[in-house]
């Protein structure tokens, strides 16, 4: 167990580098992991709290506790007031995986055996409930480490409703998959609520809780919007690029599930009707989906739709850094332009 570790100012001082997301200060994840290790421990007992301790622990990259943290930072806030709120975060984003896998019947995140895979299907959806609860759990601590109930219940309300989002968008994923429907407008409009909305909930719960105006935190959340967008825009590059040892996930997953992501959009909306009769069977088919991913990145790349749509994913990142505009300089604000620079060149 490392010790206490003081979060920095946004000057920037005792930063060093996050090993998985470069620039980010390695200390707030650290103090974020180390929360998260002891938040189900008092119940370790029970099967509820190896559940979730299994899906938290060891924790994942701690993108959206972290931008929740510089988003409080950036607005000139406390760290520390808004910590319980980056841990919910985390708790929140873990309880989507958790419910994805049980979706995508994946049996493997973070290179680890997913819940449902090992606990059994129904056991994961109570786990992925208790999170969701736990992450309302969290918010609510920060009225203990100085935050004001109004704002807290600001916080409350924004991400209740990204929440929502997040369901609408994995619904409305479901239903372009089930139609086989190549259309983009509701590709993209899907990704800003099932994925964006996470990272605005984090980015104006942060500027929220720590005193940030209304323009802070419209700011963020425009922000956080073009960052989610670029984030998995890349996302759906990576995997067709990326092997299940790298990303720690099946790179398989997208095929069985017939998954309409950007590169197959735009490869389908170019090609000629025989083409778009072979994607439409690769993804509709029931043969080995090891092969029919290889047969599928073969045509996505004779036609371009990785780069197109790598492209598309840069643009949403410089859109996310042009919001930041808003804000005052400071090391938090220089780093959120960091983030949105690696989002669209991380290779995993």
């Amino acid at each position: 167990m490392r010790g206490p570790v003081t979060i920095g100012a946004a000057d920037g001082t005792e930063q060093r580098d996050h090993p998985a997301l470069g620039a980010v200060p390695a200390m707030l994840a650290g103090r974020v992991a180390d929360a998260l290790s002891q938040r189900w421990r008092e119940d370790q007992q029970s099967l509820l709290a190896s559940m979730c301790v299994h899906a938290l622990v060891p924790s994942g990259k701690l993108f959206r506790p972290i931008l929740l943290l510089e988003s409080a930072l950036a607005v000139g806030g406390d760290a520390e007031v808004v910590l319980p709120a980056a841990v919910g975060a985390e708790c929140g984003h873990v309880a989507s995986l958790v419910h994805d896998d049980i979706i995508d019947d994946d049996d493997l995140r973070r290179g680890r055996p997913s819940v449902q895979y090992k606990f059994g299907v129904d056991n994961a959806i109570v786990a992925g409930d208790a999170l969701i609860f736990d992450l309302f759990a969290a918010l609510a601590e920060c009225r203990a480490t100085g935050a004001s109930t109004e704002r807290i219940v600001a916080a409350l309300e924004v991400v209740a409703r990204c929440g929502i989002d997040l369901c609408r968008g994995q619904s409305l994923e479901a239903e372009l998959c089930e139609r086989m429907d190549f259309d983009l407008d509701a590709y993209l409009t899907m990704v800003r609520l099932k994925t964006a909305a996470l990272f605005m909930g984090a980015c104006k719960c942060g500027a929220l809780l720590a005193g940030g105006d209304e323009t802070m935190v419209g700011a963020l959340g425009e922000y956080a919007l073009n960052l989610g967008c670029a984030f998995q825009i890349h996302d759906d590059v990576l995997s067709y690029t990326r092997q299940t040892g790298e990303l720690g996930k099946p790179d398989t997953s997208d095929i069985r599930n017939g998954r309409l992501t950007l590169p197959v959009i735009l490869a389908y909306r170019a090609a000629t009707p025989e083409g778009r009769l072979a994607i439409t069977d690769v993804l509709a088919g029931d043969g080995d989906p090891v092969l029919r991913r290889a047969e599928l990145v073969s045509i996505l790349t004779r036609a371009g739709a990785l780069t197109d749509a790598a492209d598309t994913a840069r643009e949403y990142s410089r859109k996310a850094i042009a919001s930041l505009d808003a804000l005052g300089p400071t090391a938090s604000r220089d780093r959120l332009r960091g983030f949105a620079e690696a989002a669209v060149n991380r290779d995993r």
